[in-house]
């Protein structure tokens, strides 16, 4: 490493980033927000970890609960920034990943919606008007369970379906990712 550090920074005149350069194995380092890893078929590219992290707390947030935006800003911005990590990682690997960021995308939006609901009878009204029983729509509207717990529900996977998650305009990782591929 120190031979080639000084070859370029003496010969080339370049200045080397000692924290960004390493001798390591292609796998274990990140390039442009991807990193490499080798199936049967050779080497793959796939999203490095940092990088998903990143777009994880990006996605945090605007799905924050805390924050006093109406839904369908919310799905805006969340679409901006969807469409546009898709685009910029569309040569990646991805599609397992993408899968397992949805679902968690879309708990999130969950929770969002419940806590928008606040009051029991605002709860009940809407589970009944998406097709659950008055009984246990009744049962979920006065749960004590917080709001990331609930979102995980049968009821709320039932009535906040996918289908009604993109009627409020929400367009999933794996539907752009298909669109490109």
């Amino acid at each position: 490493m120190k031979s080639m550090i000084n070859l370029i920074e003496n010969k080339l005149k370049l200045k080397v980033n000692k924290d960004k350069s390493a001798v390591d194995s292609v796998s274990k380092r990140k390039f442009l927000g991807f990193s490499f890893y080798f199936s049967k078929s050779g080497a793959e590219i796939r999203i490095h970890e940092k990088s998903i992290k990143r777009f994880k707390e990006k996605i945090k947030f605007y799905t924050n609960r805390n924050k006093g935006i109406s839904m369908e800003y919310r799905l805006i911005k969340l679409n901006q920034i969807m469409r546009g990590w898709i685009n910029y990682y569309e040569i990646a690997n991805a599609s397992g990943k993408l899968v397992e960021l949805d679902k968690w995308i879309r708990r999130r939006l969950r929770a969002c919606i419940w806590k928008q609901w606040k009051k029991i009878s605002t709860r009940h009204r809407n589970l009944v008007k998406l097709g659950i029983n008055k009984y246990k729509a009744w049962e979920y509207a006065n749960t004590r369970k917080g709001y990331w717990r609930i979102s995980k529900s049968p009821i709320l996977s039932k009535s906040l379906n996918n289908k009604y998650l993109e009627s409020l305009g929400f367009v999933s990782l794996t539907q752009i990712y298909q669109m490109i591929h």
